[in-house]
């Protein structure tokens, strides 16, 4: 009886096992079909560039030797770089001051289109949103020439009032002067992150709240933002991710401030210089990947910490 039921319980998955129509069949062809090509893109302009990455930084190239396998030394000798910790702290600056203020725009302005009661608001969306639709060469020529001391036309209505010539690139001010550009490049592209997210709450919600005798501040404050926590996360962990990734806006503009900017302002930039004018590819495989690791832990301590506040306040 035993040998009986084996056998058939054996027959009935093997019959089982060949019961695939030719529906289903094309159906997993056609799927494999849909998938294969992103997944041939993402091994051969992700994974596989990013692998030869981390094996060139193992290496060094001397002028006796050639080059020679040295394990971690390019990442220790990045961790001593004084330049690259200099670019470091210099985002980690650029982050807690001009992140802030640009999701914090961001999320006034989807605010006020979210409430019905700004006028145009459709205009106002594509325009707040038009100047992230500008390549990032182009927005940073274009910020570069504005902020022309001798040639820019705001230096110009600045000596025509008499007010003197405004150097928005010096030493001190061209930080400043970066993030107003970065600011108005993504202050729509966040916008439309955030309102996209406040138009998916329910509007029963707001009417609960207009019965109760909330206002609008205090709908926005209870119910909106808590609603859309999430695509505020997803946008703090994108601008963390740009603002370490800042390259445009210094490469562009170093050829009109050199003194101020440098060729190590930004990561990126350093990281840059050091494999294409320098040509030690090694070594900026190594910043690039130590460059990447932060941008890892910093987006894991603003994450982690924002689930600890949302559990505390939970």
């Amino acid at each position: 009886m035993t040998t009986t039921r084996r056998t058939s319980a054996t027959g009935q998955k093997s019959t089982s096992r060949k019961r695939v129509s030719p529906s289903q069949r094309s159906k997993d062809i056609a799927a494999y079909f849909f998938v294969g090509p992103f997944v041939l893109a993402f091994l051969s302009l992700f994974v596989v560039p990013l692998v030869y990455s981390g094996y060139l930084s193992l290496f060094k190239t001397q002028l006796i030797g050639g080059t020679v396998f040295v394990a971690f030394d390019n990442y220790v000798q990045a961790v001593a770089d004084p330049a690259f910790l200099a670019s470091i702290g210099r985002m980690g600056l650029f982050l807690l001051i001009q992140v802030p203020i640009m999701l914090l725009l961001s999320l006034i302005i989807a605010l006020a289109l979210d409430s019905g009661r700004v006028r145009g608001s459709r205009f106002v969306r594509l325009a707040v949103f038009v100047p992230y639709a500008v390549p990032g060469v182009v927005a940073a020529l274009m910020w570069g020439y504005l902020y022309g001391k001798d040639f820019g036309p705001i230096s110009q209505v600045s000596r025509g009032l008499g007010l003197g010539t405004l150097d928005f690139l010096s030493s001190e001010t061209v930080i400043p002067s970066i993030m107003n550009i970065v600011i108005w490049q993504f202050v729509g592209y966040n916008m439309i992150i955030m309102f996209a997210a406040l138009r998916s709450v329910p509007a029963e919600l707001y009417e609960a709240a207009q019965v109760d005798g909330a206002g609008q501040l205090r709908i926005a404050w209870s119910i909106k933002i808590p609603a859309i926590r999430p695509a505020i996360m997803l946008t703090v962990i994108f601008s963390v991710i740009g603002s370490f990734q800042l390259f445009n806006e210094p490469n562009l503009l170093y050829k009109i401030a050199p003194n101020a900017i440098g060729t190590a302002f930004s990561p990126n930039l350093y990281a840059y210089n050091v494999a294409f004018i320098n040509q030690n590819v090694n070594y900026a495989a190594a910043l690039a990947f130590l460059l990447g690791i932060v941008i890892m832990i910093v987006s894991y301590v603003v994450q982690l910490s924002a689930q600890r506040r949302e559990g505390a306040s939970s």
